[in-house]
């Protein structure tokens, strides 16, 4: 270790380089160095994302790499191949060209003159995926990985499917992509930037394509899912989660796997960088990640800190945005080691602890959902489930008796049934709530299951209609207190509207056995020894300007006709960067429509549009796809228009059916 680059440390900067690929593409990066790096090498760190490291989350990247370079290391943000001011083509997310580009950058980092050969890498979301695929068969340069809202299993948790039933994510995502793709590149990449802006729109992929054919997990989406190979995690990982965002459920799976090489923290935010969590208490992300760079890079020691570190949530009024959590920090091994499962059975007066005869006809109704919030993906405001009762009253709602003492559920829960369906292409719906003395219900955990997959979700289920089977459902992992008086309920529904894309019909579903394991949290349970450091407000002097950024608003109605309408919109945001003189601005909207009787009137339309105001013009880009529905298509209908200065640059509108054989 350089004693002498221990503290804060001048940093200079280069705002453009190239990094170039065995194949001839050069990808784009912006350096901050501490000064005498080159005399002196350093350990240096990575980030790679999609997400213009020009404009787009410069913000955001002047709040992490700086701050680590004025404490020791080279720092990169890198555009992945096909984005921002990088050269190729993008055709799908996790493609090979794509992980394969992370693993050289890292070995062409390793051999400048101002690295030591040490490198570490980070991102949150597609960033934190991207440095969970690189610490497999890791790079030898590669020494360790901090992975936030970051995803293990791209078929399971990531934006597209659950429980082998499609997200209407996927689609709000399916219309962003392409408009983050179809920017214009800056002029720091030559005079022939136009040129280069309009070849990457002429070669423009639409991947949503490739994530609504992919019913079933497969190979497609077994491909960059770390979660069917961590044994061949070859370098520390410190996975960073927030309950509020549904990728919170890798960090838990992850400790469990890969005790020996991976930490954990999930605290009770969203889909964010945890110095910007909200709902808090949020996290100083930057101090925390400084010393576990420091563990790795420089001291080249394992950090003595506990396993898992979660906030330990407890019942709380139900509303759309919580500034701050009840609950508390707490600190643990593996869940695995920590757990001993209790056993609720399904019966005719509720949940029970002995084995009861049931028989349970599951109620229609395409209603249920309303009440579910966000899903966490994108890191709006607010989004949280609502109070569950009323939809718990329209679904077959199972509750333990009162509890006489508290019940910490510690991990995931996993619900065992023996149903027989009318039609194989059927849905079961879960939820795992909490319910007050009071009556107020509060959603723990929620799941769902398409029944036309077999229970590993790969394949075709070869059960014939209305014979009964078995099915295997998980919830995701977590960390919650049910509180002595309170109430555990499960309740079961046959869809979950706009979350979940409706099923092809309306088909009976009979429950005739069934329980629930809830994962318990033995013995005493211990609070953190060392707290975690306090959110910072980086940079200290800011080198961006807020010049719009209005709250985002919800609506949800139901028409004369009956028609059930939900959705949000997000306002023009505008943020201006003095350096480089642009202002990047967008806005974002999405509404969900179903006849309550009628599954196959679901449909659902995304805009996005973004803006950029440079010195040497305005380029807006401006998306839109709708989705709609048959028994046995999706029918897709997508826009994307690029103007320049007012004028129209670019145009393509496309159309698609899309076989839907298992959802």
């Amino acid at each position: 270790m350089n004693k002498h680059l221990s503290g804060v440390q001048k940093v200079q900067e280069t705002e453009h380089l190239w990094v170039p690929m065995p194949d001839g593409i050069r990808l784009a990066a912006r350096l901050w160095l501490p000064i005498g790096a080159t005399e002196q090498p350093v350990p240096a760190l990575v980030e790679t994302i999609p997400y213009r490291k020009h404009d787009m989350v410069r913000a955001r990247d002047e709040r992490n790499h700086p701050f680590f370079a004025q404490h020791g290391y080279a720092c990169l943000r890198v555009d992945m191949r096909g984005s921002g001011d990088s050269e190729g083509e993008m055709p799908d997310m996790y493609c090979e060209q794509e992980l394969a580009d992370a693993r050289h950058v890292i070995d062409w980092i390793a051999q400048q003159q101002w690295c030591n050969g040490r490198v570490g890498m980070f991102g949150t979301s597609w960033g934190g995926t991207a440095s969970l695929q690189a610490s497999i068969s890791a790079p030898s340069a590669l020494k360790a990985v901090i992975a936030v809202c970051a995803t293990h299993d791209r078929y399971e948790d990531d934006i597209h499917h659950k429980g082998g039933l499609l997200l209407t994510d996927t689609f709000e995502w399916g219309a962003t992509l392409p408009a983050i793709l179809a920017s214009p590149p800056s002029d720091q990449v030559g005079p022939d930037w136009m040129e280069r802006w309009k070849t990457r729109l002429e070669t423009l992929s639409f991947p949503v394509e490739n994530w609504v054919s992919e019913e079933a997990r497969g190979t497609y989406w077994r491909h960059g899912s770390i979660k069917h190979q961590t044994d061949h995690i070859s370098c520390p990982v410190l996975a960073v989660g927030g309950w509020s965002d549904r990728y919170s459920n890798s960090v838990m799976s992850l400790v469990d796997a890969r005790s020996d090489l991976v930490w954990g923290i999930v605290g009770p935010w969203g889909h964010h960088y945890p110095d910007q969590g909200h709902p808090g208490p949020g996290i100083g992300f930057q101090h925390l990640a400084l010393r576990w760079w420091d563990h790795w890079l420089k001291e080249e020691t394992v950090p003595d800190w506990p396993r898992l570190r979660v906030w330990l949530r407890e019942f709380e009024d139900p509303a759309d945005a919580i500034d701050v959590r009840k609950g508390r920090w707490i600190e643990s091994g593996p869940a695995g080691q920590q757990t001993a499962n209790r056993r609720l059975f399904l019966s005719s007066t509720g949940l029970t602890d002995t084995p009861s005869k049931t028989d349970f006809d599951l109620k229609h109704d395409l209603g249920v959902g309303q009440a579910s919030g966000d899903t966490g993906y994108f890191g709006r405001f607010g989004g949280l489930p609502l109070d569950q009762s009323e939809e718990d009253a329209r679904s077959l709602a199972l509750d333990s008796p009162p509890l006489e003492s508290d019940v910490v559920l510690f991990g995931g829960a996993k619900v065992i049934l023996t149903v027989s369906a009318e039609q194989a292409r059927s849905q079961i719906c879960l939820r795992l709530c909490d319910v007050a003395p009071d009556g107020r219900s509060n959603r723990v955990a929620l799941t769902v299951r398409n029944l036309a997959l077999d229970d590993a979700l790969d394949e075709p289920d070869n059960c014939f209609a209305n014979e009964p089977r078995q099915v295997e459902i998980r919830f995701h992992t977590k960390a919650y207190r049910f509180a002595r008086g309170h109430r555990i309920r499960l309740s079961i529904g046959t869809s979950y509207w706009p979350l979940v894309w409706t099923p092809p019909e309306l088909t009976d579903i009979r429950i005739t056995d069934g329980y629930v394991d809830l994962p318990c949290h033995e013995g005493e349970i211990a609070a953190l020894q060392m707290p975690l450091p306090e959110p910072l407000d980086l940079p200290a002097e800011k080198t961006h300007q807020v010049l719009a950024a209005p709250r985002l608003s919800r609506h949800r109605r139901i028409d004369d006709d009956g028609n059930m309408v939900s959705g949000w919109h997000q306002g023009e945001t505008a943020v201006h960067h003095p350096a480089i003189g642009t202002t990047f601005a967008y806005q974002t909207s999405g509404e969900m429509q179903l006849q309550p009787e009628n599954p196959l009137s679901a449909s659902c339309d995304f805009k996005h549009m973004m803006r950029f105001e440079r010195p040497d013009g305005i380029a807006r880009i401006e998306t839109a796809l709708r989705t709609r529905c048959t028994r046995s298509f999706f029918l897709l209908d997508g826009t994307l228009t690029v103007q320049w200065n007012g004028s129209p640059f670019h145009e393509i509108s496309w159309k698609r059916s899309i076989p839907r054989n298992h959802s």
